[in-house]
């Protein structure tokens, strides 16, 4: 019988309170404060096998113990020799509200929250290095490129702000930014209605955007259903359609070619192509393969003209498919199964995918070299809630995972994931095969705070 393992190590916490809450005399004013981990040993130690087996026992026992004084968490998987470290090194608690979005960019984390502070922080030991107001607050989407960040909020509207270099603010006391532009631009009082600037704004909240880098265009996609395309260099709308039957979750650009992908709650992923020439848009493709609804969507190129598309559903599944060299043709290589509930957020880099899912945890997972083969390496049990958005950088030879969800609660992550052996396949998941409740504790893909929920019957 295969079992998790978990020792509890102290872990300082500390928590930041709402923007917005009103104080008294005899309280200080509202702060963000951070306690850093590096002196620290990690807080959970996780033991994530992809598959279970029957010699699980024998590979436990051959596996080497963690060093006391390491930092990292060792994951064993099908083989004796591990797949991948991790441990938590950042969590910060907010006290009042949800945080809605992360984007991470020149070394610095921003969050978007109910307030209408853009908070940023430094990687990865979240240092709190100052924020910026805007008008309006419930920050849905929060989007980073070069020295340009692209803000969402509750009136519909996005406003750009320019980010200082690195260097001055690396040097800087405290971190600021420079609001460049509102899309739309506010209604001036000696505009004429017809030219007023309320045709081009979305009707309800803009959810998710896209930035083809090589036309400066933005895309955001929006409740209503509707896609918008600003041009930067003058912060005009160049194409506004409608896009789906349904609200629009999720948006992304293959920056090969230019096509922006769109996934919505109709259950559909559509991909768009800027007309030659032209302002506007056509469809080319749309891919559905499940009535579920679609939360989010990412691309992962796999090599020149070749790409990986994600999209994970309330369903729990992620599906993926492989683009073709020649034909350009999308083929459906699969799904990814693991998660016990809605698929919420999925980022890409590289061969790594990372999903966030309403049952709480994260996963990580690998895409083999040549194929379409999938590996589950780890499971993250991260948070309390649900996982809503999720963000990722790159270090040297590792990764920094940073997550937040419904809990309240960011957290970061450290990943190291080692090189795959030659010649193994990953043992592929068997989609047929429902889970007793009686298999829960000894099923390997199930977070271990999930399968005491379970078993305690507080999931249904």
């Amino acid at each position: 019988m295969e079992h998790y393992t978990r020792r509890s190590i102290s872990l300082s916490t500390s928590n930041f309170h709402g923007d917005d809450t009103k104080t008294t005399p005899l309280s200080p004013p509202p702060r963000l404060s951070y306690k850093s981990h590096y002196d620290q040993h990690h807080d959970n130690l996780l033991y994530s096998p992809s598959r279970s087996s029957t010699n699980s026992t024998n590979i436990y026992s051959l596996l080497p113990p963690p060093s006391p004084d390491s930092p990292w968490t060792l994951s064993p998987h099908q083989t004796p020799s591990p797949a991948i470290l991790y441990h938590c090194i950042a969590a910060l608690h907010r006290q009042d509200g949800v945080i809605y979005s992360i984007a991470a960019a020149k070394g610095l984390v921003f969050t978007g929250s109910e307030s209408n502070r853009i908070r940023a922080w430094r990687q990865p030991d979240c240092t709190e290095r100052g924020y910026f107001k805007a008008r309006h607050g419930e920050v849905r989407a929060i989007l980073a490129h070069g020295n340009t960040l692209f803000t969402s909020h509750k009136d519909c509207k996005v406003r750009v702000w320019k980010l200082p270099a690195a260097a001055a603010a690396a040097a800087a006391d405290s971190f600021q930014a420079k609001k460049t532009a509102t899309l739309p631009k506010n209604k001036s009082i000696f505009m004429f209605p017809r030219t007023s600037s309320t045709a081009s704004k979305h009707k309800d909240y803009i959810s998710c955007m896209a930035y083809n880098h090589a036309e400066g265009l933005l895309y955001t996609a929006s409740w209503d259903r509707t896609v918008k395309a600003w041009r930067i260099s003058d912060n005009r709308c160049v194409d506004s359609f409608l896009a789906h039957d349904d609200q629009i979750n999720g948006a992304v650009v293959n920056q090969d070619d230019g096509c922006l992908f769109t996934c919505s709650s109709d259950g559909s992923v559509k991909i768009w192509r800027r007309v030659y020439g032209q302002s506007s848009h056509t469809l080319t493709i749309t891919l559905k393969f499940q009535p579920s609804p679609i939360n989010a969507i990412t691309i992962s190129s796999s090599s020149p003209g070749s790409c990986f598309l994600y999209s994970g559903s309330s369903d729990g599944f992620i599906n993926f498919w492989e683009k073709e060299k020649m034909s350009g043709r999308f083929n459906h290589g699969g799904f990814l199964q693991g998660h016990r509930f809605s698929v919420l957020c999925l980022v890409a880099i590289e061969k790594l995918v990372f999903s966030g899912s309403e049952d709480t945890t994260i996963r990580v997972w690998r895409r083999e070299e040549g194929n379409c083969f999938h590996e589950c390496l780890a499971v993250l049990d991260a948070h309390r809630g649900p996982v809503k958005c999720l963000a990722v950088s790159l270090e040297i030879e590792k990764v920094v995972v940073m997550g937040a969800g419904l809990d309240q609660t960011f957290k970061v992550w450290r990943i190291k994931v080692l090189p795959e052996e030659k010649g193994t396949c990953p043992p592929q998941i068997d989609t047929t095969t429902k889970i007793s409740g009686t298999e829960y504790e000894m099923s390997p893909v199930l977070s271990p705070s999930w399968v005491e929920k379970k078993l305690q019957g507080v999931l249904v």
